[in-house]
């Protein structure tokens, strides 16, 4: 079958031959119709992600969509090592396949399942959203924090507060429900009077996209402005600015602030399948938009390269092999 096969260490993913898997343990076997490029996949091709492994070879994709034998579309996650979903064929536990609503596309169910569930998970499951809470989302001007804007409001947020470096990607974020923008990058006194405002008001959890230095200022605001009765649920999603900061024991003793992380690992892979299907879901009823293109499969390799955070990328599979 065709899939996209990373070879060895520091190697690019290329479109290759490798024999179809086959079924073991009541696994669902399942024909790929669409797989998205996400950061984890490919921060697990680099090797950067707390997640990757080392045996190669392997084929690139964490989940996707597609058939099982009966027909019925399935959301996917987690198939079976050393299958990725970029591939024309998988094998997956039935625990890690949801049913897809039957108003909801492939492609677009493909493009909006990891980045929708990293907020959805971080809101119900780790900071527990309650109906009209204030939510600022850190890094919003990519595809995921985009998305985050609009799961948050979908979920009831009363406030919504966005922020990141673009300004013309913020005036857009408005559209989506943000009430409040704040540019990142500004000179850091006016970001910090900006920041101390909002969180006087009062932010009862932070969604954090990027971690680095804007983590930590908005971790020492929140310190500085004090929790008003209001405990700040800061979730850590993604470290697009950087792995590592610097946070001084002080600031967490002398403030309310609840720091925790999302991913796999701080919630079970299961349930993160559980709550992916709830985006799924309310995908169409909730308008839950997500900027894609998509592409062949065979256009794999030039594809790869260009992808960005701008907008997704979707690859149709179904034009590949058939069951037989």
């Amino acid at each position: 079958m065709k899939a996209a096969i990373v070879s060895g260490t520091g190697c690019e993913p290329a479109l290759g031959e490798i024999a179809p898997p086959t079924p073991i343990f009541g696994e669902n076997w399942i024909k790929v119709t669409a797989a998205a490029i996400s950061h984890v996949t490919k921060a697990r091709v680099s090797g950067a992600h707390y997640s990757a492994n080392e045996v190669f070879p392997f084929v690139v994709g964490i989940d996707g969509v597609g058939r099982l034998e009966d027909g019925r579309r399935v959301y996917f996650g987690l198939p079976r090592s050393p299958f990725g979903s970029m591939a024309e064929f998988v094998v997956a536990a039935p625990r890690f396949c949801v049913s897809l609503p039957d108003d909801l596309d492939d492609f677009t169910a493909a493009a909006v399942a990891n980045p929708g569930v990293s907020s959805w998970a971080a809101l119900t499951e780790r900071a527990r959203l309650q109906a009209g809470e204030t939510v600022l989302i850190n890094g919003a001007t990519g595809t995921a924090g985009r998305l985050a804007v609009q799961v948050a409001k979908w979920l009831g947020a009363g406030k919504i507060i966005a922020t990141g470096r673009n300004p013309i990607a913020l005036g857009d974020i408005r559209q989506n429900g943000a009430v409040t923008t704040i540019q990142l990058g500004a000179e850091p006194a006016l970001l910090e009077r900006r920041l101390v405002e909002e969180f006087e008001e009062g932010v009862d959890i932070v969604i954090d996209y990027l971690w680095g230095k804007s983590a930590e200022c908005l971790l020492s605001v929140a310190a500085k402005a004090g929790s008003n009765g209001r405990p700040l649920r800061f979730v850590q999603v993604g470290s697009v600015s950087g792995p590592e900061i610097a946070l001084p024991g002080a600031l967490l003793r002398a403030s309310a602030i609840d720091l925790m992380g999302c991913g796999v690992g701080s919630v079970s892979v299961e349930r993160l399948v559980e709550l992916t299907g709830d985006v799924l879901r309310a995908a169409t009823p909730g308008n839950l938009y997500i900027n894609f293109r998509k592409v062949p499969f065979a256009d794999f390799d030039r594809a790869w390269p260009k992808d960005d955070s701008t907008s997704r990328t979707v690859f149709d599979l179904t034009q590949g092999a058939t069951w037989g």
